[in-house]
């Protein structure tokens, strides 16, 4: 299989290119750059791996998928240029900055037969795979609130429009997660934190997604916080899950390494940072599940060769862009937002 990449950036540069390079069985055929920095950068880092000024340059010398790592602003029309193309696309998250032009790009796929998937690469994080385990084997009992955030303290995003704000953009991973775990909502409510009166986008979120099955979802965000919360604490029947910090994939990818130079070591989290299991009085270690972005690529292999299921379907992305547009909703009418429980859900619980 031979991919291509749209966009050096931030994302293309640490979140894609390390595993594209990793990826057994096939070739990271080039990237779509023009900038002379970023060609530099991708010549030292990606010996070998060729330049491109255009989409069309890059299909012309052969690709099977390309994927889709730019600014959400001009995202949609890369997207759309791909699948015109007649190319599988992968579209970096969020997939779209509301869900009519979701639905657009998700029509145009259609049109054009072609394959569309959402590299939603934290349904593969440490923590988070051991927060399914734990729900899947009953430990926890019957989960009743799942809470979910991710907080530092960075004040340089605070201005970044890159990803359309810190709801629509860090929120497109938390809510992602919620529906896999807990299916669709039925309610929306949601607070957004805004700096400076005239800052286009958010630097902070909560929102609360009471799903049809009865559990409430808690999901927080913010890039101006000293003191972080856990990133996960999942209250069940039978007791209670904690973590705390960060899957440690984003920082090996940020240190310049990838699965295919750490090896065995990545994805591990040393047992200091293992979650707690607590009930009644009693706390115990729960070792860690090793963390895996890789597996978003190795499932996508397989769906192209098989014609079988794509790590994520769009349909999942769209059933996220409603949610998230219905906490802007709640927020700018200061109310709780209804949704139908099954528009737009395609959420299957493995």
């Amino acid at each position: 299989m031979r991919i291509g990449l749209v966009g050096y950036g931030h994302g293309g540069r640490f979140f894609h290119a390390p595993l594209l390079s990793s990826l057994p069985g096939a070739t990271f055929a080039g990237v779509v750059t023009r900038s002379p920095e970023r060609r530099q950068l991708l010549a030292a880092e990606h010996p070998g791996v060729a330049a491109f000024d255009s989409i069309g340059q890059l299909v012309e010398a052969g690709v099977d998928v390309l994927v889709i790592s730019t600014p959400l602003k001009g995202r949609p029309a890369l997207v759309l240029d791909g699948l015109e193309h007649g190319v599988m696309v992968v579209s970096d998250k969020p997939f779209a900055a509301d869900a009519q032009q979701a639905q657009t790009l998700i029509t145009m796929a259609e049109r054009q037969g072609v394959r569309l998937s959402v590299y939603q690469n934290r349904r593969w994080d440490s923590d988070f795979l051991t927060v399914r385990k734990l729900i899947e084997s009953g430990a926890l009992g019957q989960v009743t609130r799942f809470e979910s955030r991710v907080e530092r303290y960075s004040p340089q995003s605070v201005n970044n429009s890159s990803g359309g704000g810190f709801l629509r953009d860090l929120g497109s991973h938390l809510v992602d997660q919620a529906l896999l775990l807990f299916g669709p909502v039925r309610q929306v409510y949601a607070e957004l934190d805004y700096q400076d009166q005239d800052q286009a986008c958010d630097n902070g979120f909560f929102v609360s997604l009471t799903h049809v099955n009865g559990v409430v979802s808690h999901l927080g965000g913010s890039c101006l916080q000293s003191s972080p919360g856990p990133r996960f604490r999942v209250t069940g029947t039978l007791g209670c899950y904690s973590v705390d910090g960060l899957d440690g994939q984003e920082a090996q990818a940020l240190a310049g390494l990838s699965p295919k130079s750490a090896g065995e070591r990545w994805g591990v989290e040393e047992h200091r940072r293992w979650g707690w299991f607590e009930h009644a009085g009693e706390r115990e270690r729960v070792p860690s599940e090793r963390g895996c972005w890789q597996q978003f690529y190795l499932q996508l292999q397989t769906a192209l060769q098989t014609g079988g299921p794509l790590p994520v379907e769009p349909r999942d992305a769209l059933a996220s862009t409603r949610v998230l547009d219905a906490a802007r909703q709640s927020f700018e009418q200061r109310q709780v937002v209804e949704l139908s429980p099954f528009a737009g859900h395609g959420m299957d619980l493995e």
